[in-house]
């Protein structure tokens, strides 16, 4: 075999395509695989080879060439080469000067990876942990038996927010395009950090995405090592799962440096869906008691009435309520307490014991609790008139308009209607401002210390004064000494509520407990 076959076989054996540059960097001979499948690499004679590469690397692939001396090879050198049919693909440049041919240059070429377009795809943005919540939602209406799986994949792109300039944006949109491209309907790709990103994905469409993320950023000249898990998503009862998907969905995001994000959105997913299913079974079974905490007149220290507190196995349920708004299960714990509480009140012996009962701002949201409400009170409408309604701030009431015309409602039929902790973020001011109330109850922590806090007394005075001109009765909760139950009388709040007067008890007790000093451990008096 003659000698320059045999050469030719061995250059093709470590390389895709040789290129033969002039001393001015024009394509003298060219000869390989292209680009893409069907691409002439001949047609590159008498071009300059600068021009057929990406712009961000001319610059650098200019300074090594030139640096080039007869009798050296070049290292490898990462560079794009752009085809005429609009398609770039990565590609390690190796360059020789042999001595006879100097000026010359020999050039091979090592493609990497698949050709893509040079413009990135047009996609629908990236969305956010809630419209990916949302798109759940209608992709599992869409379901038929049979369908095939949905899976929720995370993809972890280390490096990717960290790319400089246009690059980096460059390189952003097209790992963000992938993503899309590769979700159920082309549109359900959300970033949940600045380093993590899910999408719901058919089966295991998933299963080749970390290479297909970092063959997207390499393409724009980024290198990151993306990796990619995905959980499977079986949902028995679509609307409580959602909720508990976006309870674990958020878990995920809190714990972003998580290295197997799967593995703990599929934990965290099975352990909300059962903690669910056992609060709504004790809920249902009303497997939880009530007990009752003072509320006294500090003129006189007359118990005024109770506040009836859910108890589940002695602690308070500050947390299992958290869980039980986001899953959609607080209405019927709401309205469970309501039925407990007026049963109490129905007991012998009870007199005119007055009880008030809490009502988050998810129950709220439609006619179904003030409707119960009344409903449980229509026999007996004396209660209503002992029966006071607190509202809390634990879930945000989204339509104000509606919600006062659901108090109104209670108010017409004599239940009272309190603001629980004002004073402790804005939306209370909002609710003053624009809910039919008969009465507000001070946060604690505005109290607490109260008697050596100046601005805290002035705060309070304002409050005060502020409910004094709308004609409402104020209470001020978590009072523990005798120094703070005398600072905020002298202010001018009429009702106190706190350990000094009494801790929670099984039993509403009429004679509030004498004064104590003892401090709060820690504990939640209230869901709210």
């Amino acid at each position: 075999m003659r000698a320059a076959p045999r050469l030719l076989g061995f250059a093709f054996a470590s390389a895709d395509a040789l290129v033969e540059l002039t001393g001015d960097g024009r394509v003298a001979f060219a000869m390989g695989a292209g680009v893409v499948t069907g691409d002439d690499v001949a047609a590159w004679k008498g071009r300059t080879f600068i021009d057929l590469t990406a712009e961000t690397e001319q610059a650098a692939l200019t300074q090594a060439l030139a640096a080039l001396k007869p009798g050296a090879r070049s290292g490898p050198l990462e560079v794009r080469i752009v085809a005429s049919a609009g398609w770039v693909r990565r590609a390690v440049l190796h360059a020789f000067i042999l001595p006879e041919l100097a000026p010359a240059v020999s050039c091979s070429l090592s493609w990497r990876g698949a050709a893509v377009p040079l413009e990135i795809p047009e996609t629908p943005p990236v969305s956010d942990a809630a419209d990916l919540l949302a798109r759940t939602k209608a992709s599992l209406a869409a379901r038929q038996v049979g369908d095939t799986l949905l899976s929720l994949a995370f993809v972890d792109v280390p490096g990717l927010a960290q790319a400089p300039g246009e690059q980096g944006r460059r390189a952003t949109a097209r790992v963000e395009a992938t993503l899309q491209a590769a979700s159920v309907d082309g549109a359900s790709a959300a970033r949940l950090t600045p380093v993590r990103y899910a999408l719901l994905a058919e089966g295991d469409a998933a299963a080749n995405l970390a290479a297909e993320v970092s063959e997207a950023a390499a393409a724009e000249g980024v290198d990151i090592q993306s990796s990619a898990y995905a959980a499977r998503i079986n949902l028995s009862e679509p609307v409580s799962a959602l909720r508990a998907m976006r309870f674990a969905l958020e878990s995920c995001i809190r714990d972003g440096g998580l290295e197997r994000p799967d593995v703990a959105f599929e934990q965290a997913f099975k352990r909300t869906v059962s903690e669910a299913e056992t609060f709504r079974a004790r809920v249902k079974a009303r497997d939880f008691d009530l007990y009752y905490q003072p509320i006294v007149a500090l003129d006189t220290r007359a118990v005024h009435h109770f506040e009836a507190l859910a108890r589940f196995g002695g602690s308070g349920p500050a947390a299992l309520i958290g869980m039980a708004e986001q899953l959609g299960l607080i209405e019927a714990l709401d309205l469970a307490v309501a039925e407990k509480a007026l049963t109490k009140m129905r007991q012998s012996g009870a007199g005119l014991l007055k009880i008030a009962i809490n009502v988050s701002g998810d129950s709220l949201a439609d006619d179904g609790y003030v409707d119960a409400l009344l409903r449980m009170t229509s026999a007996a409408t004396e209660l209503r008139r002992r029966l006071i309604v607190e509202v809390t701030e634990t879930a945000a009431l989204l339509d104000i308009e509606a919600a006062d015309r659901r108090l109104t409602a209670l108010r017409g039929a004599g239940i009272k209607v309190c603001i629980d902790d004002f004073g402790a973020g804005s939306a209370g001011f909002d609710y003053l401002r624009r809910l039919s109330v008969d009465t507000v109850k001070i946060d604690g922590g505005l109290v607490t210390g109260v008697d050596k806090d100046a601005r805290g007394r002035a705060v309070i005075r304002t409050l005060v004064e502020l409910s004094d001109s709308l004609g409402l009765s104020a209470i001020a909760e978590h009072i523990e000494t005798e120094a703070e139950a005398e600072a905020v009388s002298a202010l001018g709040v009429a009702y106190g509520q706190g350990y000094l007067f009494g801790r929670a008890e099984a039993e509403p007790r009429v004679a509030a407990a004498a004064p104590s000093s003892a401090r709060r451990m820690g504990t939640v008096e209230a869901w709210g």
